[in-house]
């Protein structure tokens, strides 16, 4: 009779341990399900977020930056006097032709031509730019080097070219001298 104690006492704990496996046994259910739908509901809005409130303005104000500077003065009333000199002024135009360099990353066997035309003002335009036309090159050529087939495949990749040359060229001949320039040819072969 002994025994019979022992197994009154040993059901509980296989009972127990029938019980345990059961929940662990049958995964499913909306707690298996839930880290995917979380997932897929919240990767396209962190990515609208990100896009729009952190990636754009970053962009807008590096492309933008002198056009926001241009707005702000423009809103002041110091701006009113440059801009009826600078309309009085005649703007010239001077041309680059052939600027041709390898593309970044191609191990030269791609290049890029590019021909240029540089609008600016002032009293003497042209000849400042004909007197600098080694700096200007050199330094055209050299912003030019550096891009990669990738930045110059981007939809808005003359627009970068056009502000890094500008910025470039303005450091060389003065400040506001060069007030555009236009690509009328841009070939990568």
């Amino acid at each position: 009779m002994p025994a019979a104690p022992n197994r009154a006492e040993g059901a509980p704990e296989e009972n127990a341990a029938e019980a345990a496996p059961a929940p662990a046994a049958t995964p499913g259910g909306i707690k298996g399900w839930l880290p995917l739908i979380i997932m897929v509901v919240l990767m396209p809005v962190l990515a609208f977020v990100m896009t729009n409130f952190v990636i754009l303005p970053k962009l807008q104000k590096g492309l933008g930056g002198s056009a926001a500077t241009t707005t702000a003065a423009a809103t002041s009333g110091e701006s009113a006097k440059p801009k009826k000199e600078a309309a009085g002024a005649k703007k010239e135009s001077v041309a680059m032709n052939k600027l041709l360099v390898n593309v970044a990353g191609t191990m030269g066997a791609r290049y890029l031509l590019v021909s240029l035309s540089v609008v600016g003002s002032g009293a003497d335009f042209k000849n400042q730019m004909e007197s600098h036309d080694a700096q200007l090159r050199d330094m055209a050529q050299g912003a030019l080097r550096t891009k990669t087939i990738a930045d110059l495949e981007k939809p808005a990749a003359q627009n970068l070219i056009r502000n890094e040359l500008i910025s470039g060229f303005n450091n060389i001949l003065g400040d506001g001298t060069v007030e555009e320039i236009y690509f009328p040819e841009f070939a990568i072969q």
